[in-house]
């Protein structure tokens, strides 16, 4: 993997101008933490050489004065919305979030649950959150939000809400994904914390869009085609260029909620700190591309994968068209097709030829493997194979695997647990290999090579099983499929 990003450069550099946010405010900060603070799988792959836990780190050093608000929608609860990432609801991610960082040695003091209105799901949640020793506060939906400011800003609007009780100097308000109303819950906070004389600051840690960079840029763009769902726009900041005749980047959201923080920092101070949105961030993240080339071309592939992802989760009736419109529409201001990626076009030239499904990986090498689908192995773990064999130096015809030791997997598969497709997964073939590689030097071999494929690029002709994903993602593979559904 070619890098493109100094992390090092990155948390020092970014530690420091949080420290001097901090410093700026008097009793206390609530940090806004967009994006993850860790598991940032988008960054890393858009900025390779990002640590996906890079946040966290930062973190470390405020530890003893800093606490966490973990940050949830009862729309989300309510719908059991799923992030894509990992595969579990935003719900249960609370509870991984709240596990996760207690570990590390950070307070966790309490979860909110925004645009709270009655739901029974989001009860129920309260209630088993609280069975657990878990303190939960309710904020409510607040009609006209951004936009009716008097309301907002009024004991039946921020006043409304349950005053999150916070101990320590630093609040860190994070969320398991975007659209849960952290920045509304920092608000609120502030406008319940100038009511008990306590005078608190507020600042926005968002690693996307990165606002010293052009609006076309390749990162930012992929930042729009990750958030496609939620309809975020990258704009320039209308505040900014007002308040310093120069240009920077930021997201509807931001601005269309700026108003509203202006409004509130002039009720508390008499005067907003701040001239813009942009002045709310403290990203320092578009300084610190090592190669900036690197990073552009792999936000190009990201935005692609997204598009892919996007045209299955559109098959799956799992998205509107509207969001595989926009992704389209951004690869086309980027001037980007599919063709783009090599393994798309290997696949199908593959699949062509054989006129079955078929797969293809490309290594870090840059060299191109492919697999088709056979009586015994689905695309997905033949190329495994293939790959393995390839890296490992072993012949192509050589059969790690052998076939009477397939059938019956296969058996028990269709004939005792009804399954309908007899062909091997992805990790089924990993467990047989594992078991042959006690006594076989080629299966050994294969195996020892599995880390090698982290970080190269998969695609499918065929929409590919849950539990094959899982494997490509723990194997840090990128994997695209084309929208089309398995026949047996």
């Amino acid at each position: 993997m070619k890098y493109g990003f100094d992390n090092e450069k990155y948390l020092k550099i970014q530690s420091e101008r949080i420290k001097e946010r901090i410093a700026h405010f008097g009793d206390k900060l609530y940090l806004e933490f967009g994006g993850k603070l860790f598991d940032d799988f988008h960054a890393s792959r858009v900025l390779p050489g990002f640590a996906p836990d890079s946040k966290l780190k930062m973190l470390y050093q405020l530890a003893d004065c800093a606490e966490i608000i973990i940050v949830i929608s009862a729309l989300d609860i309510e719908k059991n919305k799923v992030r894509g990432d990992l595969g579990i609801t935003y719900d249960m991610d609370v509870l991984r979030l709240r596990d996760e960082f207690m570990s590390r040695g950070f307070m966790v003091s309490s979860v909110v649950i925004t645009h709270y209105n009655r739901q029974m799901s989001a009860d129920m949640y309260r209630q088993r959150l609280e069975r657990m020793g878990i303190k939960v506060y309710y904020h409510y939906t607040i009609e006209g939000y951004p936009n009716n400011i008097a309301l907002i800003d009024s004991d039946q609007g921020f006043g409304r809400n349950d005053y999150v009780e916070t101990v320590r100097p630093l609040v860190v308000v994070t969320a398991p994904g975007p659209g849960s109303g952290k920045m509304a819950v920092c608000l609120s906070q502030l406008y319940q914390e100038h009511k008990r004389g306590v005078k608190a600051g507020y600042a926005k840690f968002e690693t996307f869009p990165i606002w010293n960079l052009p609006l076309k840029h390749p990162l930012n763009v992929a930042y729009e085609a990750a958030t496609a769902d939620l309809n975020d726009v990258n704009m320039i900041d209308p505040f900014h260029l007002e308040a310093y005749g120069k240009t920077a980047v930021n997201y509807n959201r931001d601005i269309e909620i700026f108003p509203v923080l202006n409004a509130i920092f002039e009720a508390i101070y008499g005067e907003n700190p701040y001239k813009s949105p942009t002045d709310m961030g403290v990203n320092m993240i578009g300084y610190c591309m090592s190669d900036e080339e690197v990073c552009c071309q792999a936000s190009k592939d990201e935005i692609i994968r997204r598009y892919y992802t996007a045209l299955c989760d559109f098959a799956r009736g799992k998205c509107t068209e509207n969001e595989v419109n926009k992704i389209d529409l951004l690869m086309k201001q980027m001037k980007i097709t599919t063709a783009d990626r090599r393994t798309t076009l290997a696949a199908k030239e593959r699949k062509e030829q054989t006129g079955v499904a078929a797969a293809a990986i490309e290594l870090a090498d840059g060299t191109i493997i492919t697999a088709k689908t056979t009586s015994l192995l689905g695309p997905s773990a033949a190329l495994i194979l293939n790959a393995t064999k390839h890296l490992a130096g072993i012949g192509h015809d050589v059969k790690l695997i052998p076939q009477n030791m397939i059938e019956p997997i296969q058996r028990t598969k269709v004939n005792i647990l009804h399954g309908k497709n007899p062909r091997l997964h992805t990790d089924e073939v990993l467990v047989a290999l594992s078991m042959l590689s006690l006594n076989d030097e080629n299966c050994r071999k294969a195996l020892e090579c599995l880390p090698q494929l982290n970080g190269c690029q998969v695609h499918s002709t065929v929409m590919l099983s849950e539990v094959d994903h899982k494997i490509f993602k723990k194997l840090g593979i990128g994997l695209t499929c084309d929208p089309v559904g398995k026949k047996n």
